[in-house]
């Protein structure tokens, strides 16, 4: 079988213009008309080509760069710096500028904010060319680690531990440096506090820090490397991580709005991201939908207050008060023997309604008693203050559209997250603090759109509507 063998030293030109590298349909052609048609001075960053000074890369051609190697799992600044070098497309697209991955990372770094809003301006650029609705909003949230060592992660319960070690080992330095006093033959010798005793009360310093920020912010843990990180279940690991919500349209899937946390859970959170992302677009959705995680009635109800169709899945916790049936009218709770608990008052702690029998010798003599209570003062039903919002949400949820929606909510919403986890290989940040985290979760949306526009319009269609938005 004869071979195709190449030859290094065959005479070999690329292109005079480096506009003739790529050609007419190269996805990276709409990455260009997608920045180009952006409003840079809008994100924050400052546009200025006669300031005086040193010439500084040209803040759309860096944006670029970074935009288009979100797209391809490339997110790395060195890796990034090789890819001017080396990949053709990347050379096209900052017309042959050569910035180092120094620069690259400092760009993103102190540019962080203005990166944080490149997702907004990309969603109103989806809003004009009709690729988003805003009609039927998805939320869904993923961890993702933070760059940060699990082993600088502080409790409460480990600073203490930690100090008594400390004040143990300086306890044992002081002890080596009087015996070493004692044996020199002046006996007034100046006592010089050796590294090692210095190194451990510094690290004392740093650790009661860490302790007195825990204290103040009723945190359960505090990671020194990225102080905003929060302690997350990853898998079967607890370590530092953000919680990061996105809120998805559900025409073609395409992201509107993401943020960041370090709440360890979604409770309480819909209502915050469903109002960013109206803000976004400029107009108020008709339907929210999330899945049982957003299970918060008082934050539910700030969406249905605005007329929003609000469809989220409702936890209750089995137990023996499911045998008891609430009834409206007399605002009573029978129990399952016919008796009829009567309201008793509010316990404004717990945000609960107190029911109860005011006749314990009734509860005494049932013969449930001792499986429906051992308290000798009868039985006691505690409704929840929320407890008629959780029954209209509970309606709301069994309709047959909200059904539909729960199915479409698994196709749009938790579509991306696998796309940027497994395909673009994100699961772990680059940057560190909240800006810098909110930054990459951005861009990374950014991408992902612009990822699903090329697929839906096609390229040479996409490049013409970006350029007349």
């Amino acid at each position: 079988m004869a071979y195709q063998i190449g030859d290094r030293k065959q005479h070999q030109l690329l292109p005079s213009a480096v506009e003739d590298y790529v050609g007419p349909d190269d996805p990276v052609r709409a990455y260009d008309a997608f920045v180009d048609c952006l409003d840079l001075e809008g994100l924050g960053f400052e546009v200025d080509p006669h300031q005086v000074g040193r010439p500084q890369f040209d803040p759309s051609a860096m944006l670029k760069l970074l935009v288009y190697g979100y797209a391809y799992g490339i997110r790395s600044s060195r890796k990034l710096e090789r890819a001017t070098h080396h990949n053709l497309s990347f050379v096209w697209l900052i017309g042959g500028l050569r910035p180092d991955h120094k620069t690259i990372a400092r760009f993103r770094r102190d540019h962080s904010g203005a990166l944080a809003q490149v997702l907004r301006q990309c969603a109103q650029v989806c809003l004009r060319i009709g690729l988003i609705e805003g009609n039927t909003l998805f939320v869904d949230g993923t961890k993702i680690r933070a760059n940060a060592s699990n082993k600088h992660t502080w409790t409460v319960k480990r600073c203490k531990d930690e100090l008594e070690r400390i004040d143990q080992r300086i306890a044992s330095i002081l002890g080596e440096c009087e015996q070493v006093d004692a044996a020199e033959e002046s006996g007034a010798a100046s006592l010089v506090l050796p590294e090692r005793l210095q190194s451990e009360q510094l690290l004392r310093k740093q650790v009661e820090d860490a302790l007195g920020e825990l204290q103040r912010t009723d945190r359960t843990g505090m990671n020194t490397t990225d102080r905003d990180a929060g302690r997350m279940r990853i898998g079967a690991q607890v370590e530092p991580a953000y919680n990061c919500q996105s809120v998805v349209d559900d025409l073609f899937g395409l992201i509107v709005h993401t943020e960041v946390s370090d709440a360890g859970n979604d409770v309480g959170q819909m209502s915050g991201q469903v109002t960013a992302a109206q803000d976004t677009l400029g107009r108020s959705c008709q339907r929210a939908c999330a899945d049982a995680g957003y299970c918060s009635p008082e934050d539910l109800a700030v969406l249905m207050d605005q007329g929003i169709d609000v469809v989220v899945p409702i936890v209750r916790h089995s137990n023996f008060r499911d045998h008891f049936r609430f009834d409206p009218d007399r605002n009573e709770y029978v129990c399952p023997e016919g008796r009829r608990l009567e309201y008793m008052g509010d316990h404004q702690g717990d945000r609960h309604h107190i029911f109860g029998i005011r006749d314990a010798a009734i509860c005494l003599a049932c013969h449930r008693f001792g499986t429906c209570t051992r308290s000798r003062q009868g039985r006691r039903v505690a409704r929840p203050f929320t407890e008629a919002l959780r029954d209209r949400l509970e309606k709301l949820y069994r309709r047959p559209l909200a059904q539909m929606l729960m199915k479409r909510r698994k196709l749009r919403a938790e579509h991306p997250f696998g796309h940027l986890k497994h395909n673009l290989g994100m699961r772990s940040f680059l940057l560190r603090g909240r800006g810098g985290v909110r930054a990459e979760m951005a861009l990374s949306a950014t991408a992902f759109n612009l990822t699903r526009m090329i697929n839906l319009l096609g390229i040479g269609t996409l490049v013409n509507a970006l350029a007349q938005v």
